[in-house]
């Protein structure tokens, strides 16, 4: 005897692909597929449905193909309140629990449909009564490692609605060029502008942009103009590893990164001593803050970060030499710093750096504008493929895109 589902897609499911993927799905995994509404969307910015009866040979494959169509974006078209229960103690989930993407999301509670704050992917929904006047229940995200005994965790797919970003027809716009992909065919120099302009409307409207900074940054020349862009209010929050800070200090009190004169390209004699000198010397003064107050520290990027005011979090890891004060060696509560940034910004530089914007990548909502650049193809597509629907990759030399994207900001002023 075979199951049946209704299921709806709503939006722009002819341009972003969804309806074909809806298909896919269903036939790949054994099931069939009846449409039997269908409305297009006739302008470019008007919306499209479409209603599928969704047929599979048994419940469980039923269940399956559900599953797969809801993280595609496809919702009942009956919905009924989300199923709570209780975790059984401090970072344990019940069975069955819903597991996020970094779409966003709503859950239905009482009848209503609650959007879940702080969206990101792999996480548990937790549903709990709002504070304060506004009263009504408030359903937000949770790591497991943050889940506590009692939450009231949603399990199932029931009463849970997710909306993948829209991409009408019509990309106009600083942002229209944010959804094309990988490719070093483009010209390089007319993408960097656009990049330019995306982060001057971020910057207009009020938004905040996070850039994820790799060592080779430093390595390539590029940490001038990048604390140039620090320095003129273009970056708000930097996220880097404490391979990054060092090399910049160590610019900055040895003329080397990692003993290498980023100018003559020359290696001074002991110059590979420089890295672990430098570390050591902002032991001394507690801090890089307290190096730049001190005037031990007179340039580059952290420099400008503390003059600043720019908040700065450098994770740890298990490679690091030193480490700097300022880095933070808890691998969760890098993680939950990292979380905070990812949450408040509107767009995102990740600058030749794969494992830390992995780390960044999977604290943001698939709505967040990203940058990826790298000059390594398989960096980027990595990238990309962790799931923002608003990202442009660019595979060239990170020591020529942040100079000409500065120029570009900066000459505008």
């Amino acid at each position: 005897m075979t199951a049946a589902r209704e299921v709806e897609l709503e939006g722009h499911i002819i341009d972003s692909g969804m309806m074909q993927a809806s298909f896919g799905i269903i036939m790949d995994m054994g099931g069939s597929f009846e449409v039997e509404e269908f409305a297009i969307g006739r302008e470019k910015t008007e919306e499209s449905y479409a209603r599928l009866l969704v047929e599979a040979p048994d419940e469980e494959t039923l269940q399956s193909i559900v599953h797969e169509l809801h993280q595609n974006g496809a919702n009942p078209s009956d919905p009924k309140d989300a199923t709570l229960q209780r975790a059984p103690k401090d970072k344990v989930v019940p069975y069955g629990f819903y597991s996020t993407t970094n779409h966003p999301t709503e859950v239905r509670i009482d009848g209503e449909w609650v959007d879940v704050e702080d969206i990101e992917m792999d996480c548990a929904v937790i549903v709990e009564d709002r504070e304060g006047a506004n009263g009504g229940p408030r359903a937000h995200t949770k790591v497991l490692s943050g889940v506590e005994e009692g939450d009231a965790v949603v399990t199932g797919e029931t009463g849970i609605r997710v909306s993948p970003p829209e991409r009408p027809r019509d990309r106009e716009g600083a942002f229209g060029f944010m959804q094309g992909g990988v490719s070093s065919e483009r010209p390089s120099e007319s993408t960097i502008r656009q990049v330019g302009d995306a982060i001057d409307e971020t910057k207009r409207e009020g938004g905040d942009v996070l850039a994820v900074c790799g060592p080779a940054l430093i390595h390539s020349g590029a940490r001038e103009d990048l604390a140039r862009l620090v320095r003129e209010g273009f970056i708000d929050m930097l996220s880097i590893g404490n391979g990054f800070a060092v090399h910049d200090l160590e610019r900055d009190l040895y003329g080397t990164s990692l003993g290498m004169d980023t100018e003559s390209l020359d290696h001074p004699r002991k110059g590979h001593k420089h890295h672990i000198y430098t570390i050591s010397e902002i032991i001394r003064e507690g801090g890089i803050r307290e190096a730049v107050e001190s005037g031990t520290v007179e340039s580059g990027v952290m420099y400008e970060c503390v003059e600043n005011d720019v908040p700065f979090v450098i994770a740890g890891s298990i490679r690091d030499d030193g480490p700097l004060p300022d880095t933070i060696t808890d691998s969760m509560e890098a993680q939950n710093a990292i979380r905070e940034q990812a949450h408040e910004a509107d767009l995102v530089l990740m600058l030749s750096t794969l494992l830390h914007s992995v780390a960044v990548g999977n604290c943001l909502p698939s709505t967040t504008r990203t940058v990826c650049v790298d000059i390594n193809p398989a960096t980027v597509t990595q990238l990309l493929d962790r799931g923002s629907d608003q990202a442009v990759g660019m595979v060239t030399d990170i020591g020529t895109f942040v100079p000409i994207l500065a120029d570009h900001l900066l000459d505008e002023e």
